[in-house]
């Protein structure tokens, strides 16, 4: 099966990262909108219109499902999504669950995109897991920023985020990654944070959730499947940014195994 992985830029690298792993027997496209990112700090309005023109744009290069590998473009616009196309559109969610499941009387620290956090799904969320006084929000805009220039480390990065994450976290059980760009900084986020304070992100669960919805059978890696490229439609062919996708998917790697 040919399968889509969407987001605003290469933070849905990270869930694709995952799938490269896991279904090494399918065929892949990621696309980057990378000529309307980052989509945190635009209006519904307009996350809307540019999620529609992607998934036209997938469609018509034959995909089988689309995972919208982004939070903000789940939390605007999966729903639109669904009523509108047929096959199995896969969004993502903040691993508040997963976090509530290991530590059920602890809080939780939530991280996103403005427009996340403001959003009235994950206000469902919190809901539907009885999490009101357990789950706090934070909008971390800049580490959108950070990721796209491929700026992983640096006095900058840890001096925002050392005066973001100003919580005291004895009460806390994890911080929960609830934007796909920020999992290119969990090494900095491991330094900062206590270590009895949890780093979770949903990638695991979206394509556990793709591999229901689409029937697909796990396999063993032996070679990476065959990856195209995408930014904003415009087929990514350029030396200089195909090295430049695979200098994140090697970050990754390296982020892989930081809890």
């Amino acid at each position: 099966m040919k399968i889509a992985f969407f987001d605003s830029g290469i933070g849905g690298l990270s869930v694709l990262h995952h799938a490269l792993k896991i279904l090494p027997q399918e065929q892949f496209i990621f696309y980057a909108d990378e000529d309307n990112v980052p989509y945190g700090t635009k209006s519904r309005e307009e996350v809307l219109h540019f999620v529609d023109e992607a998934f036209k744009f997938l469609i018509g290069q034959g995909v089988g499902a689309i995972v919208v590998a982004c939070n903000t473009a789940t939390s605007v616009a999966v729903k639109a999504m669904r009523e509108k196309y047929s096959l199995p559109i896969i969004g993502m969610e903040p691993a508040l669950k997963v976090a509530l499941d290991l530590f059920p009387e602890r809080k939780v620290l939530v991280t996103a995109t403005a427009i996340t956090i403001t959003g009235e799904k994950i206000r469902r969320l919190i809901g539907k897991l009885h999490a009101q006084n357990l789950a706090e929000l934070l909008a971390l805009p800049k580490l959108v920023e950070f990721a796209e220039l491929q700026e992983f480390k640096s006095a900058a990065l840890e001096e925002y985020l050392r005066s973001e994450l100003d919580y005291d976290f004895e009460n806390f059980s994890s911080v929960v990654l609830g934007c796909t760009h920020f999992n290119y900084f969990k090494d900095t986020l491991r330094e900062i944070l206590p270590a009895h304070v949890k780093i979770l992100d949903g990638n695991a669960g979206t394509i556990n959730e793709l591999i229901r919805r689409t029937n697909l059978q796990p396999a063993q890696a032996k070679n990476l499947p065959r990856t195209e490229f995408f930014y904003s439609g415009r087929r990514v062919t350029d030396l200089r940014e195909l090295a430049r996708l695979a200098k994140f998917l090697h970050r990754l790697n390296e982020m892989e195994a930081i809890k």
